[in-house]
């Protein structure tokens, strides 16, 4: 045991984040800029996050936009590849990017179907498993991070049950990925997000109003606000934690409050 208490430090570190240009994706590369990483983040075009590329390089960190859809397996090991090229080889993986479905499931398209799947199942777990493929062959350990929802816990009929089932994959694929490669060293958890301040949520707010008045806090955090849980799970004071799935949700389980 050490008599202090470890503060974030990924110095030496080199993390992919998938859909970065915006939300929970943008404040997540910041965070891990900030903590001492250098990072690639996913864009889906060319020129996307200049600005994420320039506040992370005010840090005094490389930063690397990799142009990728995250539904095309080549593209996404040249991504890697170009990660490794520009910075070195990764050893955080954030899979953050995703997509709502926001129809009921008898009224989806095939095609709306498939998107949903490959986005946000597939994509994380081809990833994942390129991401460990490298690292197990360069005998090096590594740090997973799944964005899975609280749709994980409980899903209330409101037109989003298929990407509420996928985010329960997401939870499982984090525990099993976490067994198959514990002997490498590489820890897999995953954070369920409840509502945050998101293009995502801001489409849902759209359809069912503000939502704030129903809450315990009555507020909608902003998505930095899962930058410490995101970052103790990719320092090494985590070392011992791995298939966890920690729900952030601001206490908006609870329905309301009691005063």
């Amino acid at each position: 045991m050490t008599d202090t208490v470890p503060s974030f430090d990924l110095s030496g570190s080199v993390a992919l984040v998938t859909g970065s240009a915006r939300g929970i994706g943008r404040a997540t590369a910041l965070a891990l800029a900030a903590a001492g990483a250098d990072v690639a983040f996913g864009v889906r075009r060319e020129g996307d996050g200049t600005d994420l590329e320039q506040r992370i390089s005010a840090m005094g960190r490389c930063a690397l936009p990799v142009t990728m859809d995250v539904t095309d397996l080549d593209a996404s090991a040249v991504a890697l590849d170009q990660a490794a090229a520009g910075l070195g080889p990764v050893d955080i993986l954030v899979n953050n990017a995703g997509i709502p479905d926001a129809q009921r499931a008898h009224k989806m398209s095939l095609e709306l179907t498939d998107r949903v799947l490959d986005v946000n199942l597939r994509a994380p777990w081809v990833l994942s498993c390129e991401v460990a493929r490298r690292l197990i062959a360069a005998k090096k350990p590594g740090r997973i991070v799944n964005i899975s929802s609280t749709a994980h816990y409980r899903y209330d009929g409101g037109g989003a049950a298929l990407y509420a089932v996928t985010k329960t994959a997401i939870a499982r694929m984090t525990e099993a990925l976490s067994v198959e490669w514990a002997y490498a060293n590489i820890n897999v958890n995953a954070i369920a997000p409840g509502m945050f301040v998101t293009e995502m949520t801001d489409g849902m707010f759209e359809r069912i109003g503000d939502p704030r008045p129903g809450l315990a806090r009555q507020r909608v955090p902003e998505p930095d606000g899962l930058d410490t849980s995101l970052l103790y799970l990719v320092d090494p004071a985590s070392e011992c934690v791995t298939g966890a799935v920690i729900k952030v949700d601001d206490g908006q389980a609870a329905r309301g409050s009691i005063r």
